[in-house]
């Protein structure tokens, strides 16, 4: 509609009307650049993942050949830190342990063997295997998750409530015009003069700085928002955001830390818990950098002199890992001279070395099935006496712990009125401790609960759920499309490439600290700090952001119904262009350039999820432009009646009074209590008081406008500021209604 505008300026020869529309289409086309830079490319970083060179036996050679050109039914060669260039089928070697937890989420490498399936993206920790390629590009586990993330293509609520905004005034704006047109027939006046009048009204209507203001108030948000250690890539998640109702978290690396904990020591015989740990310290070796290791290693060195301890010790042999052995060996020369050696590994394993004081299998399982029932992994430590005969020392419990903030974020989260739910790969009774331990609802659900079910039944097992143990990167999106069709406001957070399709898909999607790049590209907001902490901060911010948008959509929606309707009454009723296409031109300029300010308003963020309440923001917007049209007639009847001016100065009066009861809208519209009960921003109160000193000056001195002096621009200061007291009591009571009616 706003082209349409400047075309009939171009037409009619307003050559001034015809710049300001111009200009305010390319100040909406290039906010709407800018919102949208970024390039959307999630499917070209996952792609990039794939190994660049891959080892394939071809013609009885072994050849170096780019990734891109494997095929199904090559055999390749995998080694030590390689990524896994394609789906494969393990065909022969010894073993090889996989880091997969990038694509499935789960913690702990994973041992494969002969006949096992490894995944593209994978990477190669330990060991050197043949493999026979099953599955490449998109046909792999790792292009499903591509093919996801290209798919998922969602509208953001803010671009609904801009087209419904603009639909709604613009459809008001034709109501009127065809109004006119009617009663202009009937009169035989000009039709050149219809379409001056059709050109004001247009202009006044087209809320065409409306996008750019609100997207002018998300970008400094995002800015408050990066210093709060959340970079946005989306502007329109600032207010998904504030929105967001559910929020669905992946467990690893997002509540939990992505690294194995030690947390508890079971000693057996005579055996203390500090010996438990010495002898497992001495089995560990800090730089093969293996997760079981590190986890020993760490919690040895948080212990006081422990460090001194292990000084008393030097290793003079060390067996690594050997999944064939399932245990690593040290052999131990204390400060006396005395040699030993010490192992860790499977307890079943351990349990078989141990001769002197052999644990029954009964009781072994009663330890065993207690860490099991919390999904905690179990070690087993032994040592050799003088004689060389084996002592199972104890056992340890190892697990993947939840960061130290989760509990109290969650907390905070539920009392914000958002719904936290688990969604993640690991086992159902990993889950179930993990929610346990911060304070969520353990009873979480399988995927399989909901997958092949009905949408309409998937939908309310999905709402009711608490969360999703053993999914899939599909059942994370599928979860999340559920959801929203239930109406609820999206946020998922993750961090690896499993998540991209559903960080896509959500409404707010937010990728951790330490995000795969995927997951980075996928994302609307990426987190710079640890923790799900910045993501409340996130939230109480996108609040405050929203109250600022909605602020200025009640008082644009406002000023919009009270210009046209008060411009068309004035015509059919006294046939009288109250304001000139110039002063409609000057309102917008003076108006909109300096509500911009309005981003850095003083609001107080709710305690509940924010959503566009159009009924409530219509309903209210129209009630304030139809007080403002009543106190309009009230001046231009001032103005014929008691100062009888001619029609030009009387334009300017009532141009003056257009413009200062307008910007004084600001304040009533920025609080559901009175204008006082929030203090307004410094920088916006300046910026109106400068813009609406320029107006008055204008119509004083005659600049552009008709001069009309001092003493009725006094007038009509004292004749807005008045109208701007009743308006804000009458608003708070017309609040109340609202909330008993809506």
């Amino acid at each position: 509609m706003i082209e349409i505008a400047a075309i009939l300026s171009g037409i009619l020869h307003r050559w001034e009307d015809f710049t300001i529309i111009f200009a305010l289409l390319m100040l909406n086309v290039t906010v709407g650049f800018w919102q949208e830079y970024k390039a959307d490319n999630a499917i070209e970083l996952l792609k990039q993942k794939l190994a660049l060179k891959a080892r394939v036996l071809r013609d009885s050679k072994w050849l170096e050949v780019p990734a891109l050109e494997i095929v199904p039914g090559d055999v390749i060669r995998l080694r030590l830190g390689d990524i896994f260039p394609a789906d494969v089928k393990l065909i022969n070697g010894d073993y090889l342990l996989v880091d997969e937890s990038a694509l499935t989420g789960e913690s702990l490498p994973v041992e494969k063997h002969v006949l096992d399936v490894g995944y593209s993206g994978s990477v190669i920790r330990q060991g050197e295997m043949d493999a026979l390629v099953v599955g490449t590009g998109m046909s792999t586990y790792f292009g499903k998750t591509a093919k996801l993330v290209e798919e998922a293509k969602t509208q953001s609520h803010f671009q609904k409530a801009v087209i419904k905004i603009g639909d709604y005034l613009i459809a008001f704006a034709l109501m009127l015009i065809a109004l006119v047109f009617i009663v202009i027939l009937f009169r035989h006046e000009s039709v050149l003069e219809f379409f001056q009048f059709a050109l004001v009204l247009l202009v006044a209507a087209i809320p065409a700085a409306l996008p750019a203001v609100l997207s002018v108030s998300m970008a400094v948000g995002a800015i408050s928002l990066s210093k709060e250690g959340a970079i946005v890539s989306k502007l329109a998640a600032v207010e998904e955001m504030a929105g967001m109702d559910i929020l669905c978290s992946d467990k690893t690396g997002t509540i939990t830390k992505n690294e194995l904990a030690l947390t508890e020591i079971s000693p057996f015989d005579d055996f203390s818990e500090q010996d438990v740990l010495l002898f497992a310290s001495l089995a560990s070796r800090e730089e093969d950098k293996d997760p079981i290791d590190n986890a020993i290693i760490a919690r040895a060195r948080n212990i006081k002199d422990f460090s001194k301890l292990l000084d008393r010790y030097k290793i003079i042999a060390f067996k690594p890992f050997d999944p064939v052995s399932k245990r690593t060996e040290a052999t131990v020369k204390d400060t006396d001279g005395n040699r030993f050696a010490v192992t860790k590994g499977a307890p079943q394993v351990i349990s078989s070395l141990a001769n002197s004081n052999k644990i029954s299998e009964t009781r072994l399982d009663e330890y065993i099935n207690k860490f099991a029932a919390k999904r905690y992994r179990a070690l087993g430590v032994a040592r050799t006496d003088s004689q060389g005969k084996w002592h199972f020392a104890g056992l340890m419990a190892l697990y993947d712990p939840p960061r130290e903030d989760s509990a109290e974020t969650i907390k905070t989260a539920q009392s914000m009125g958002i719904d936290v739910k688990m969604i993640t790969g690991d086992h159902l009774a990993i889950a179930k401790e993990i929610s346990r331990q911060v304070n969520l609802n353990p009873e979480i659900m399988l995927a399989t609960s909901f997958i092949n079910l009905p949408d309409k039944e998937a939908e309310e097992i999905v709402e009711n759920a608490n969360g999703f143990a053993q999914v899939f990167p599909e059942h994370k999106y599928h979860i999340v499309e559920l959801l929203q069709y239930r109406g609820h406001i999206i946020g998922m957070t993750g961090d690896g490439v499993n998540d991209a399709p559903a960080l896509k898909k959500a409404d707010a999607g937010i990728a951790v600290a330490g995000s795969t790049d995927a997951a980075k590209s996928a994302a609307d907001i990426v987190l710079t700090e640890s923790g799900l902490s910045t993501i409340i901060n996130a939230v109480k911010e996108s609040r405050k952001i929203f109250q600022r948008m909605n602020n200025y959509a009640l008082y644009r929606i406002a000023e919009t119904i009270r210009v046209l309707l008060f411009i068309t009454l004035s015509i059919l009723f006294f046939s009288f262009y109250p304001v000139t296409p110039l002063m409609i031109v000057l309102l917008a300029l003076l108006n909109d350039a300096p509500i911009i300010t309005i981003a850095y308003d003083n609001v107080k963020y709710s305690n509940l999820p924010e959503k566009w309440g159009m009924r409530t923001l219509l309903s209210m917007a129209t009630i304030l432009g139809i007080i403002g049209v009543a106190t309009s007639f009230g001046i231009l009847y001032i103005g014929l009646n008691i100062f009888h001016l001619t029609r030009e100065v009387l334009q300017s009066f009532i141009y003056l009074k257009l413009s200062v009861a307008g910007h004084l809208t600001i304040f009533v519209a920025r609080t559901k209590g009175h204008f006082w009960s929030v203090k307004p921003a410094k920088i916006l109160f300046v910026a109106i008081i400068v813009t609406q000193m320029i107006a008055t000056l204008i119509t004083i001195y005659g600049f552009l406008l008709p001069a009309m002096g001092w003493n009725l621009a006094l007038f009509v200061w004292g004749y807005a500021l008045t109208a701007f007291v009743i308006t804000d009591f009458l608003k708070v009571y017309i609040y109340k209604l609202l909330d008993h009616v809506v």
